[in-house]
């Protein structure tokens, strides 16, 4: 990507999104395009289609999503598929329409089915059910894959989808209702610590088995893909089915390739923030997918590996946003 080329990061304001703006101005690149919800909502077709007609990015990296926990993807599934759906459609079908070089997918792990083989591959999509408690968020994003497979399949579009593990870092959301598991026990612990609240409520049993990675990681991973050049971007696109035989999704994994327990990032959450009370686990509340961790060999064979600890980013995460926050 050309330092001087327009690039729209849809999202901007989102743990991911902002990660993906960090990382492109520490490279240098000069003409970002950004917007908020309030100045462009993406689930509106017209509104969409003008922004891009006005703007004609080079690159979009689309980064915009209704998401959340578990807690918000159980009470809205409505809410889930009918945005994501809308966000991406309008996002995809536009940048076809006006040119865009190159377009990066952002979405989850959990695209894979509940019960796919550990680690997960790529080729592992569409192999079995998806995990119930965020299904309609899951299938807005494997539609969104599948957009990108048509419209370079028709179109001659270049549209990868990368599909990152979980996620944590400056900017998340720390809403207990809404968030997921590292913001919102980060958020448990502090304030039990703060309190002095003899214990702290884990949903679960603590048994399964998860991946964390820190946004500023996955941010560089994604700068990575989108400066490959143009053989090594091409050869992640995808193939077509119906003539090859293969089932090669345009999907590349982002993660770390190691992952723990929910009961052993408790315990690194409680070490971290300074928590010395009880830990107790609600089996009554939902596990969810019971491994979730990825296959990073395709990634990690272009030259990428991230730099981060999980527990030096969680001590790096607690501080920005509640020691020195506190601080000010």
């Amino acid at each position: 990507m050309d330092l001087d080329a327009p690039i729209y990061v849809a999202g901007h304001r989102g743990l991911v999104g902002s990660a993906i703006v960090r990382a492109l101005r520490a490279s240098g690149h000069r003409r970002l395009i950004l917007r908020t919800h309030a100045e462009l909502d993406l689930t509106d077709a017209a509104a969409t289609e003008r922004f891009f007609a006005s703007e004609r990015p080079a690159y979009v990296f689309l980064a915009a999503a209704r998401v959340g926990g578990i807690l918000a993807n159980r009470e809205q599934p409505a809410d889930f598929i009918r945005d994501n759906l809308l966000i991406q459609t309008n996002a995809i079908h536009q940048a076809w329409r006006h040119g865009v070089q190159r377009l990066l997918f952002l979405g989850s792990s959990c695209i894979y089915p509940r019960l796919a083989p550990q680690p997960l591959q790529e080729v592992h999509l569409l192999g079995g059910p998806l995990e119930p408690t965020n299904r309609a968020y899951a299938l807005a994003k494997i539609a969104g894959i599948e957009m990108c497979w048509s419209y370079n399949r028709q179109h001659g579009t270049r549209f990868l989808a990368a599909m990152p593990t979980n996620l944590y870092g400056p900017g998340d959301n720390f809403d207990l209702q809404s968030s997921h598991v590292i913001p919102a026990l980060m958020r448990k612990f502090h304030e039990a610590r703060v309190s002095g609240a003899p214990s702290v409520s884990v949903w679960g049993s603590g048994t399964p088995r998860r991946e964390f990675m820190h946004s500023d990681d996955m941010a560089a991973a994604c700068l990575h893909l989108m400066r490959l050049d143009d053989a090594g971007f091409d050869s992640l696109l995808g193939s077509d089915e119906a003539a090859t035989g293969r089932f090669e999704p345009p999907l590349i994994n982002i993660g770390m390739g190691e992952d723990l327990t929910v009961r052993e990032l408790a315990q690194t959450l409680a070490r971290v923030v300074g928590y010395e009370g009880a830990i107790e686990f609600d089996r009554s509340k939902p596990d969810g997918t019971p491994r979730k961790l990825m296959n990073v060999s395709r990634l990690t064979a272009l030259g990428f590996r991230p730099q981060r600890r999980l527990e030096d980013g969680l001590r790096a995460v607690y501080r920005e946003v509640f020691l020195d926050k506190a601080a000010a």
